[in-house]
């Protein structure tokens, strides 16, 4: 188990291997959700991530049709 020390404003430096395990980098979107457990932290799937895998489950881009619009509901909430 890992610790850190919140910094002023709220700002929290998430240790490097999990940053690398999970691919959060600059810029990266995350979700920030309440449970009684405790914050889950949950990166965001990217568009590219998503583009890179169209075709594989041949669908014929129905799935990415969907996520893509899933993608825009989470943009707006």
């Amino acid at each position: 188990m890992k610790f850190r020390k919140l910094m002023p404003g709220g700002r929290l430096t998430i240790p490097g291997d999990i940053r690398r395990k999970y691919d959060l980098t600059a810029g990266r979107k995350v979700k920030f959700e309440l449970t009684e457990n405790g914050i889950l932290i949950i990166p965001l799937v990217t568009s590219e991530e998503v583009k890179s895998n169209v075709g594989f489950l041949g669908t014929g881009g129905k799935l990415l049709k969907a996520l893509m619009e899933d993608k825009k509901r989470e943009r707006r909430s």
